[in-house]
């Protein structure tokens, strides 16, 4: 737009379409009393005008909401968990859950409007600036749950103390006499990978302990990498008798190439792991973790965008909420440590 162009406006678009104001609002605001074809009609003009909708305030909040919920990759134990959160919140709220894929197809939330969505939650997804503009002019609020960057001012997200968790998790491992402690983790700029990987290396400097470049390493959220990550580490001259990972699958990763070399958990490797999925209690042994309150943030992020849904104001931007270290069988002191104490 020109400097000076005036903004769009209802009635702009709805004397283009040869409909009224109402019926134009009606499609901005996911409502779902319009014909098909009028919608297409009204919502194409929106996209062409690049209409904005201002931010205001409903006077009555919508009776039967739908929020969509988007995920990217597999429906892992993570993943599940969250997405039971959301479920159980939505079922108590009275409201609708529709679960998929993050599609990228085009005009991709005009047709999440059509299809009567009013507001979306995105579980560990990344959205870019293009797709936050098209959203911006559906009209759909967002929610992005434990993001993997940092998200845009625009966006409401829930995450966990990552920090504190990767913090706690190191002390536990220092506390026990372990001083040769790695960090195998997921991506490099993931915002919680960093926060995590953070809080690892300040219970070291606090301590003391050294950091070799080696012991920390970057890769996926995936078994897989445990699987080569714990291999690249067990396999240093001096390697290390503790390994904190950046979750629970890494963790079972790192479990599973230590028996390959023959090494005992928790006798010869201690392991510790993030999120307290299911997976924790069900590996041998049981895995110490730090727990995320997966159904609690998918929980708070459901709530959030039902009042985003029915333009309310919400405190801040982002929610973190408490991570808790949940001390199980995978660890204890390192074999010279425990001689010592005999």
């Amino acid at each position: 737009m020109r400097p000076n162009a005036r903004r769009t406006t209802l009635a702009d678009i709805a004397q283009a379409a040869g409909v009224s104001v109402a019926t134009v609002s009606k499609v901005v605001n996911g409502r779902g009393d319009v014909a098909p074809r009028t919608r297409a009609r009204v919502q194409e003009l929106l996209h062409q005008h690049r209409y904005l909708a201002p931010v205001f305030r409903r006077t009555e909040a919508i009776e039967s909401p739908t929020i969509e919920v988007q995920f990217q990759g597999g429906l892992k134990s993570y993943v599940a968990e969250a997405l039971e959160g959301i479920v159980d919140s939505a079922a108590e709220s009275g409201a609708s859950v529709v679960i998929s894929k993050a599609s990228r197809a085009p005009h991709w939330a005009r047709d999440l409007v059509s299809a009567g969505r009013h507001a979306v939650i995105a579980v560990t997804s990344v959205y870019t600036t293009t797709h936050l503009n098209e959203l911006a002019r559906a009209g759909l609020p967002l929610v992005v749950l434990d993001p993997l960057h940092l998200p845009d001012s625009r966006v409401n997200s829930v995450g966990a103390t990552n920090f504190a968790g990767g913090l706690a998790a190191t002390q536990h491992l220092l506390f026990l006499g372990h001083r040769r402690v790695a960090y195998l983790g997921g991506p490099t700029m993931a915002v919680c990978n960093q926060a995590r990987m953070h809080g690892y290396r300040a219970a070291m400097e606090a301590e003391g302990a050294q950091v070799p470049d080696a012991y920390v390493q970057p890769g996926e959220f995936t078994y897989k990498t445990g699987l080569l990550g714990a291999a690249a580490l067990l396999g240093l001259p001096e390697p290390p008798t503790a390994i904190f990972a950046g979750n629970d699958e890494i963790a079972l990763g790192v479990i599973e190439t230590a028996r390959a070399r023959g090494l005992r958990i928790p006798e010869d490797l201690s392991v510790v792991g993030f999120d307290d999925t299911s997976l924790a209690q069900m590996t041998s042994p049981p895995l110490t973790t730090v727990r995320q309150p997966l159904r609690e943030m998918g929980g708070a992020a459901l709530r959030t965008a039902l009042r985003l849904a029915n333009g309310e104001k919400v405190e801040s931007h982002h929610i973190e909420l408490a991570t808790e270290l949940v001390v199980r069988a995978s660890t204890a002191p390192p074999r010279e440590e425990t001689s010592a104490r005999r």
